[in-house]
């Protein structure tokens, strides 16, 4: 860009604040400190450290604040987990699901256990195109921090519904993804369905 003599270039850059992101950073930067030797802080002084999703499933009475949508089973009386809303979504109703109990590796899981996470995978996607009638929907575990996963101690199970040209200008261009309801709303949406599900409605 050429200037004038002592006149400074004018950026067109914009500014996104995103204060949300703190959080999620935080949580990255906790779970590194883990992975390269840290002692973890406990999630109470009673109990070992777990992480977010092991917190939900022990705290059914959360489940509102959490946005979990669909619980099975019971903490003590064998398997059972989560459907729940993902908190940084990669888009609109992005869901996670995983089992009460965590493992690193799907393959450390019974056979059993698999068949129930995949159970509820099954559910959730039913969920989403039931819910946001989405044009596709993208389903994958990311197993292990190399593969990109978040919570690299619990296996979860991502379903994210989708939609002709969702990844727009503003995602190639600007690298920014645009969410357009509140976890609040969206929680609502799923759970109404969730409702007629559990009912039997068609």
């Amino acid at each position: 860009m050429a200037t004038e003599p002592n006149q400074h270039p004018t950026s067109t850059a914009q500014t996104l604040h995103a204060p949300w992101r703190m959080s999620y950073m935080d949580m990255l930067s906790r779970q590194q400190g883990e992975s390269q030797g840290a002692k973890p802080e406990p999630a109470d002084s009673a109990g070992p450290p777990c992480c977010f999703l092991r917190e939900y499933w022990l705290n059914p009475q959360s489940d509102a604040a959490n946005h979990v949508i669909v619980r099975t089973g019971t903490e003590g009386q064998g398997s059972g987990g989560l459907v729940m809303l993902n908190k940084y979504p990669y888009a609109n109703g992005h869901l996670l699901v995983c089992l009460g109990e965590g493992r690193q590796r799907l393959l450390d899981y019974s056979e059993a256990q698999r068949a129930e996470l995949w159970s509820l995978t099954d559910l959730a996607v039913d969920l989403v195109e039931r819910t946001l009638e989405c044009q596709g929907v993208n389903v994958g575990v990311n197993q292990g921090m190399a593969a990109g996963a978040g919570v690299p101690e619990h296996v979860h199970v991502h379903v994210v519904p989708r939609w002709s040209g969702d990844v727009n200008f503003i995602s190639v261009v600007a690298q920014i993804r645009v969410i357009p309801s509140a976890l609040e709303a969206m929680a609502r949406r799923f759970g109404d369905v969730w409702s007629e599900m559990a009912a039997g409605t068609p």
